[in-house]
């Protein structure tokens, strides 16, 4: 009922309104001031928490919800070239632009219209009060992700403080707010504890996490970086013996950076050794991502699973593994965002897996032909095998051979009816001419 309501942190509209709108305070060059809600002193400490260099020369900084600008400001001051975002115009926001002749670039936005903004990823993303103002927490914190390449800092309201300890200590959680329960404020949605956010930035695909010094006034800061630590310069262990990385789902090669796409390792460690999941540290396309779950398959040979990073190119990735005492192994290759593409397919043979009879085929079966014209991120997934019009299981590919030509094998079905049939073979929607077999028994 409304009446029992739980109530969370104070409404500073009030005040915000007493002090014109303005929430950050300024002291320009010429020595004019502006009084706001967060104090000078309060926002350069802040800032000071931050691991950016000190000079921002050549970098890119997007600021999100970036109000009346002070973190703007302050990279640009500093010599980065900044995009600013806001749902909304604030006047303030465009006086301090024109007052410090400021080139940065303002964009009002919806956030959840950033990934089809055209904007490049940024080195640094400020991402400071905004995330319990959204109502799909997770998915904007992925949306943070792939706009930075290098630390995103997420500072959220947390309520570690106001919740009861017991509470705060159990499985990550957080707070769902239908009405004006926090703050008074319909706009806000979720209060997580720090445990939670913690839990989501990684889960949205940053590699590392660190707190930016305690709770203050409610909320928690967070450092947010999209790669590991450096190699230890003298590494304690020999680097992991990369075997393959495939989706974990389908086992291919091909993934889509808009789903929710994971991607399974497999790789070798001293037979000595147990592998744990906090020490592995896999790398796709330069950006980290952490492991997910590990477990010993054999002895010495492992399996890990890990989530596809956000903000990867379309194209080839490497994947690479190190452990936390390591160098890295050698790289693996997956592809993302690419369709297939032929300009032309040739079936020369197909085979009986087992007899190598030449156009002999039984059913339950393994029928093996060689096959030109595939692109690079060929799988057992994009080929398409066909008996007589009936598709039949692609089970597997092989690389290219000295000619080009790529053996693959396709499952016969046991039920395929005997006789003579039409073998075909369909790849990014060309089909080759049809090759006759005999089907039997």
């Amino acid at each position: 009922m409304e009446g029992s309501m739980v109530t969370r942190g104070k409404d500073f509209s009030p005040r915000l309104e007493a002090l014109k709108g303005w929430y950050h305070s300024f002291e320009l060059p010429d020595g004019t001031r502006f009084d706001g809600h967060d104090s000078l002193d309060h926002l350069r400490a802040r800032y000071a928490r931050f691991p950016v260099p000190a000079d921002l020369t050549g970098r890119t900084v997007l600021d999100i919800g970036a109000w009346d600008g002070w973190f703007t400001f302050e990279a640009e001051r500093r010599g980065a070239r900044v995009t600013a975002v806001d749902c909304v115009e604030i006047e303030n926001f465009l006086v301090l632009r024109e007052r410090l002749a400021s080139q940065a670039d303002y964009r009002i936005l919806d956030f959840y219209d950033l990934p089809q903004a055209g904007l490049a990823p940024f080195d640094y993303t400020f991402f400071l009060g905004v995330l319990y103002h959204l109502k799909h927490p997770l998915l904007a914190l992925e949306i943070v992700c792939a706009l930075t390449k290098e630390t995103a800092i997420v500072d959220s309201y947390v309520i570690d403080v106001e919740a009861d300890s017991a509470d705060a200590a159990r499985i990550p959680w957080m707070e769902f707010y239908e009405l004006n329960e926090l703050g008074n404020q319909l706009d806000n949605w979720c209060g997580p504890t720090l445990a939670c956010l913690e839990a989501m930035c990684r889960a949205a695909g940053f590699a590392r996490v660190e707190r930016l010094g305690p709770i203050d006034h409610g909320h928690a800061a967070l450092a947010c970086h999209r790669r590991w630590e450096p190699v230890p310069a003298e590494p304690a262990s020999a680097p992991p013996e990369m075997i393959a990385v495939a989706h974990a789902r389908n086992y291919g090669v091909n993934f889509r950076s808009r789903g929710d796409e994971y991607v399974d390792c497999w790789f070798n460690a001293p037979a000595s050794r147990t592998v744990v999941r906090p020490e592995l540290r896999m790398e796709i396309g330069g950006y980290g991502v952490p492991a997910l779950h590990v477990k010993e398959e054999t002895l010495g040979r492992w399996m890990a699973n890990f989530r596809l990073p956000p903000g990867l190119a379309a194209g080839w990735q490497d994947a690479r593994l190190r452990l936390r005492d390591s160098d890295f192994s050698r790289a693996a290759r997956l592809c993302v965002d690419t369709p297939p593409t032929t300009s032309g397919l040739t079936l020369r043979a197909v085979f009986d897996g087992h007899s190598w009879e030449e156009s002999r085929l039984r059913c339950g079966g393994i029928a093996s032909f060689w096959i030109l014209g595939l692109s690079g991120n060929c799988d057992r997934n994009n080929v398409r095998v066909w008996l007589n019009g009936r598709r039949q299981s692609v089970d597997y590919v092989g690389a290219p051979e000295a000619d080009h030509y790529r053996q693959i094998n396709a499952m016969v079905r046991a039920d395929q009816p005997l006789g003579n049939c039409e073998f075909a073979v369909e790849y990014a929607g060309v089909r080759t001419s049809p090759l006759h077999v005999t089907v039997s028994e």
